[in-house]
């Protein structure tokens, strides 16, 4: 009987174990899931980037408009034609300049040919007075002969030289009225593409008025040229030089990114919005061949190389945590912190100088919830 009831007792007893050790498998924590990522060797860049979306810029762009008012009788250009220096975007009604300049020309060949006449009428008076002297010298001519040829040499050359004045003054006059008529004509100043026309046939335009910005009649772009203008922060400026070495990426080439350098930094500093000031930064793109796809106007970014390191240990700059730490994935599925000493850094890579070694897993799924020191971890496969 005594054995019967010790038998059921251990039997019990097993039982109970069993189900004790069940439930403490069954409310254990299930490993997290976390992305993780090997220490390897590479460069890493020290970089500086601007604080809103830059801008690429063409190298040459004239916002132009007649210097008078007037009404708008020719427009030989549409937006997107190519021009040439010196040809006609726009012409204002000048018909009436024009009677005056096709006038002032008749003017000029009118008193042009009475120099001429009156130059030649001096040239025989001079010839006249030179051949009386010589008759006077034989005693063939009379002094009052001599004097009254003399006399009519001088005047004529007075004429003369009185005719030529005027002739100056008819072509003093016709460029004047030529001026004029210039300013009436809207000419393009360099080659580029017409980017914007702001007017139509039979349209009034009139200057801006002082203080008082207005859209530009013609807004003209060269095109071949183009560059990025940037905010920086006023914080990251000083370090900035020209010359240094730039990646640029553009949102409308998303994925690539294209090579440039520092042109120039403003010397002054922009104070847009409240709390924030920034320099305006200009990057040349290192091969101009690069823009032939690119549009003035899209957005760019720019990355300035401060600092250089090739062959160095790097880890994604996603994994470091506050107070230099990352979290290690070990080999037996536990995450454990470690202290780190970093060097170059940007937004993609740190270099790490001390507190990991090469081939070392560290996690850069940080954000995730119950990732933590300690905790066990599993990797997630499916990144």
């Amino acid at each position: 009987m005594h054995a019967k009831r010790f038998r059921l007792f251990i039997t019990l007893l097993f039982i109970a174990a069993a189900m004790t050790a069940l439930f403490v498998w069954l409310g254990r924590e299930k490993p997290v899931e976390v992305v993780v990522k090997k220490v390897d060797v590479g460069a890493v860049q020290e970089t500086v980037a601007n604080t809103r979306a830059g801008t690429i810029e063409a190298c040459r762009r004239a916002g132009i408009s007649p210097s008078i008012g007037g009404q708008i009788s020719k427009l030989p250009v549409k937006e997107g034609d190519i021009v040439e220096p010196g040809q006609v975007l726009m012409e204002l009604w000048n018909e009436d300049m024009q009677a005056q300049y096709e006038l002032s020309i008749s003017e000029a060949k009118a008193s042009k040919a009475n120099a001429n006449q009156a130059c030649v009428r001096a040239e025989v008076a001079k010839r006249e007075s030179e051949r009386q002297k010589k008759l006077q010298k034989k005693n063939l001519s009379s002094e009052e002969a001599l004097d009254r040829a003399d006399g009519e040499a001088r005047a004529q050359k007075a004429a003369c030289n009185a005719a030529r004045a005027t002739s100056e003054v008819s072509k003093a006059k016709l460029n004047v009225i030529q001026a004029e008529l210039d300013r009436t004509r809207l000419v393009a100043p360099f080659s580029g593409i017409v980017a914007e026309v702001n007017g139509e046939i039979g349209e009034f335009v009139t200057p801006s008025p002082v203080g008082i910005p207005t859209p530009p009649a013609v807004d003209l772009m060269d095109i071949s040229c183009l560059y990025v203008s940037a905010p920086i922060d006023e914080v990251d400026a000083p370090r900035i030089r020209v010359k240094m070495k730039v990646n640029i990426s553009l949102d409308a080439l998303a994925g690539e990114v294209f090579a440039g350098t520092v042109k120039r930094i403003a010397p002054y500093v922009l104070e847009v919005e409240k709390q924030a000031r920034t320099v305006d930064v200009e990057v040349d793109f290192v091969c101009q061949k690069d823009c032939e796809n690119m549009l003035p106007g899209y957005s760019a970014d720019i990355e300035v190389i401060l600092d250089e390191q090739d062959n160095v240990l790097r880890i994604p700059t996603e994994a470091i945590l506050e107070g230099n730490k990352v979290l290690v994935f070990t080999a037996d599925n536990l995450l454990v912190q470690r202290d780190i000493t970093t060097g170059l850094n940007n937004w993609e890579w740190t270099q790490i100088i001390e507190g990991l070694s090469e081939g070392d897993e560290v996690v850069v799924s940080v954000e995730r919830e119950g990732v933590e020191d300690g905790v066990a971890a599993t990797r997630d496969t499916s990144d």
